[in-house]
């Protein structure tokens, strides 16, 4: 088999049978909601709709992009998919890397737009492979083959390190990532991978031009962890030990960045496990939020145990904007003053 599509599968593999999770938490733990007991709504009144990049969906959840290669990419990313038109929801795919090198791969990324054809779909590739290994006719046919409404490019220098390649094109990568902005016929995004955005890079990635930025925050999915799991370098697998609680916890890159960016779209993504930690990463200004994690093992086994899942983080949205007299999103998102620290 080759190697990228290897580790495609070891990735989903390690993902679902071992702890893959950090030990610091997300930063979310330290607020809690100052309770209505009078809200002056009723549960029924409370909608999620919103819009994002200039589309409507029905919550404000992405679903994140995970994986796409292998047979049991196809199979995760069918049902991802599925899950995301029943619910009217945003979802991403995985790095395309496996489609633009290997074309026989393409079938496990193009049954998203397939399975959804009705909500916006984002395209992934690793922005450090910008310019270096992928030219501009390559990353729009990335776009392209999914009829995708924009762009994620993620940026994991640390993952990159820990997966053992010490030359990733990092050196350089805001001027190609500027180019590609201003020639693009669709909106380019940027995300990380677990390890949070500094209010510098956010500032460095909006004066490049990027329409959304991912925050993706320590407290989730730790990709040092995975590529240490992975590894079998004795040298690798402390380097991803020691660095696996490496970055900003997401509550805090989220805070750091709107105060940056106080007009730009941003997503909460890493450790997002419940709807009482969307509600606050919204309130905490958000414009989405995003999972990954949660939804991996459900969607190895059907498009309706996705659905379950997103229900009942849905559901749990909903009671807490109730429960704060939030009626909408946009309510939501300027209820800070509701929220408390712990002491």
């Amino acid at each position: 088999m080759k190697p990228i599509l290897e580790r495609k599968i070891d990735h989903i593999e390690i993902c679902l049978r071992q702890d893959v999770e950090g030990r610091r938490g997300t930063g979310f733990g330290r607020y809690y909601f100052l309770h209505q007991a009078l809200p002056e709504i009723s549960l029924a009144d409370v909608r999620l709709e919103t819009t994002f990049l200039g589309r409507r969906v029905a919550a404000p959840i992405l679903i994140s992009g995970m994986t796409g290669g292998p047979e049991l990419g196809a199979e995760i990313n069918r049902n991802l998919a599925a899950a995301a038109q029943e619910l009217g929801l945003p979802i991403s795919v995985g790095s395309q890397r496996a489609a633009l090198r290997h074309p026989e791969t393409r079938s496990s990324f193009t049954v998203v737009r397939e399975q959804a054809p009705d909500v916006p779909v984002f395209a992934n590739l690793g922005a450090a492979d910008l310019g270096v290994h992928f030219d501009a006719a390559q990353v729009a046919d990335a776009v392209h083959m999914l009829d995708a409404d924009g762009l994620f490019l993620h940026l994991n220098p640390l993952q990159e390190v820990i997966q053992g390649d010490r030359t990733a094109g990092f050196r350089g990568l805001a001027a190609r990532l500027r180019q590609l902005a201003r020639e693009a016929d669709f909106p380019v995004l940027a995300k990380e991978v677990g390890c949070g955005i500094s209010p510098q890079t956010a500032r460095l990635l909006a004066d490049c031009g990027v329409a959304a930025i991912d925050v993706s925050g320590v407290g989730g999915t730790s990709w040092a962890k995975i590529e240490a799991l992975r590894s079998i370098d004795e040298s690798q697998r402390r380097l991803g030990a020691s660095f696996q609680d490496w970055g900003i916890p997401t509550e805090e890159s989220l805070i750091l960045c709107r105060a940056e960016l106080p007009d730009l779209p941003l997503i909460a993504s890493g450790g997002v496990r419940n709807g009482i930690d969307s509600a606050k990463a919204l309130a905490l200004s958000a414009n989405l939020v995003a999972m990954a994690l949660p939804l991996l093992a459900p969607a190895t086994r059907s498009a309706r145990a996705v659905v379950e899942v997103l229900r009942q983080h849905m559901e749990e949205l909903r009671l807490a904007m109730f429960l704060i007299g939030a009626p909408d999103v946009e309510t939501l998102r300027a209820s800070r003053h509701l929220l408390a620290e712990v002491r």
